[in-house]
């Protein structure tokens, strides 16, 4: 069985906004010069990628970075847990769509 090694592990159908999402999370909050080292379905919290202070980096990168407008309601692993749940959440911002994607408990 032969890898592709040049996507890094990652589908090679990734979009910009996964690998900006990558990119910050490597260099801002692992304080890595390299590639982001987990899958883009990885939880941020099981794997130890984030901690409270990197949640609030998150939600401040998404809004910049993007210009969506994140609500407090919005702050759920659901939306903020992985490379792929961060980068949905921010298409359904941009689509006008997200007013619904938190879970109410």
């Amino acid at each position: 069985m032969e890898f592709d090694l040049s996507t890094n592990g990652h589908a090679p159908a990734n979009t910009l906004i996964e690998a900006r999402i990558r990119e910050f999370v490597a260099r801002d909050i692992l304080y890595s010069e390299g590639d982001y080292p987990h899958s883009d379905d990885s939880s941020f919290l099981k794997e130890g990628v984030i901690d409270s202070l990197g949640v609030v980096e998150l939600v401040t990168f998404a809004g910049k970075q993007f210009g969506v407008e994140v609500a407090q309601a919005d702050v759920t692993p659901q939306n903020f847990d992985s490379v792929n749940r961060l980068a949905a959440f921010i298409r359904r911002k941009q689509n006008g769509s997200a007013k619904d994607s938190h879970v109410s408990s």
